[in-house]
């Protein structure tokens, strides 16, 4: 695959893109660092399922918020110096949360660990500045794919959770973190200079005015933080349904992440042979199967009637992450396709919304779940989510398509 997107705008690409891929791993992995932390401190401090979700939640918010923000400062400065000052900042906040007692310390402390999710767009802006746009797509698939973090997260915290318990999950974490700031630094080289960094504040953001980026917007908030809240959610959804204990239910959401995450990758490359339109055709309508699926009520055996039992759910859960992925790295082939100076801006918008899409939809599984008491309405939820971004995403093709036939026509007149 290296072969395959060797880069020609400048030496030192294949070192960026693996790199910073790397680190985008391990931020992921900070990022998500409640989803199995947090079970064992909902039961330590008696929290509902609302307040388990604003928990699980609120790291992922402020690396939503934080998107559009560092792909600027990054247009600007350089993702090198950005980069490595955003995995230092995570690293010092996670270290701290090993030291929080109480819910209003726990939520204070995932404001400083939501950063890392910032890394993104970060990321994006840095490593696409080194390929030349028909190898974008591949190369930020392969970065995109750092997404695998979660899978680190959810296969190794349980371990070092039982044996030590969760602060030292913490404090291991953030150690490694702040090691990878230092290499990342030592190692990689300023990407090339780029426009964006001539342009005014307002020409960055003059493409957010586009309806078509708000459309890409939506189809990440659905594909990523789809794919971010079920990695949340999952362990929890597991042990409270299928009566999973905690290991159990994060070595299957380590599972899940993991072939979902390094499909990114194939997605990005499939996106580059094929057309990113074509793989979001893809994506929207198997997910939107899958999920109406899932949204079915759930048994522990299924043999009741219309209910799926967990081998079932667990694999079409699994084709669910792996579409999703595929649908990651379509969008962002778009990006760069379609705002080659304004990547920092656009990107972190759609990163912003997509991360949005990780915050809000944890807290809306608990809310339904406490509301209606069904488990599976998280996926009727997903459904109409996909069904939506679908339709949106076929009216605005047929208008291009009606757009396009009616200027050839135009130009043959």
């Amino acid at each position: 695959m290296v072969a395959q997107i060797e880069p020609n705008k400048e030496q030192g690409a294949g070192r960026a893109l693996w790199v910073s891929t790397i680190a985008f791993t391990l931020c992921f992995a900070v990022w998500t660092i409640f989803s199995i932390i947090g079970i064992k401190i909902k039961q330590q401090l008696g929290l509902s399922e609302t307040e388990f979700g604003l928990l699980v939640g609120l790291p992922v918010l402020v690396g939503s918020l934080s998107r559009i923000l560092l792909g600027i400062w990054t247009a600007r400065y350089g993702g090198r110096l950005i980069y490595t000052l955003v995995m230092l900042s995570a690293a010092v906040a996670t270290f701290l949360l090993a030291y929080a007692k109480t819910y209003d310390e726990m939520l204070i402390a995932g404001l400083g660990v939501g950063i890392a999710g910032g890394s993104f767009a970060v990321g994006i802006a840095y490593v696409s500045a080194f390929y030349p746009a028909e190898k974008q797509g591949t190369a930020l698939g392969i970065f995109g794919a750092g997404n695998v973090g979660v899978a680190l997260t959810k296969f190794l915290a349980p371990f070092v959770l039982l044996a030590w318990g969760w602060p030292a999950v913490a404090q291991i974490w953030a150690a490694v973190l702040a090691v990878m700031a230092a290499v990342f630094w030592f190692t990689t080289k300023d990407e090339p200079a780029v426009r964006q960094r001539r342009m005014s504040l307002a020409q960055e953001f003059a493409p957010l005015k586009n309806p078509q980026v708000w459309r890409f917007a939506l189809y990440y908030f659905f594909s990523f933080g789809g794919f971010v809240a079920l990695s949340l959610w999952l362990p929890h959804y597991l042990v409270g349904v299928y009566g999973f204990d905690i290991k159990a239910a994060g070595m299957t959401a380590a599972a899940y992440s993991i072939p979902g995450s390094i499909f990114r990758a194939y997605g990005g490359r499939l996106s580059d042979r094929i057309g990113a339109r074509k793989v979001m055709y893809l994506m929207l309508a198997v997910s939107a199967a899958a999920c109406l699926i899932l949204s079915l009520p759930a048994s522990k055996a299924a043999a009741h009637g219309l209910v799926i039992g967990p081998i079932a759910f667990i694999v079409v859960v699994f084709v669910l992450g792996l579409f999703m992925s595929l649908g990651k790295a379509a969008v962002y082939k778009h990006v760069p396709t379609y705002y080659p100076d304004n990547v920092g801006a656009v990107g972190g918008l759609v990163g912003m919304v997509g991360g949005l899409g990780g915050f809000i939809l944890p807290i809306a599984f608990g809310a339904l779940k406490d509301s209606t008491g069904l488990w599976s309405s998280c996926f009727l939820l997903l459904f109409f989510i996909a069904a939506i971004s679908l339709g949106l995403m076929h009216v605005a093709v047929r208008g291009l398509t009606r757009n396009a036939a009616a200027a050839t026509a135009g130009a043959a007149a």
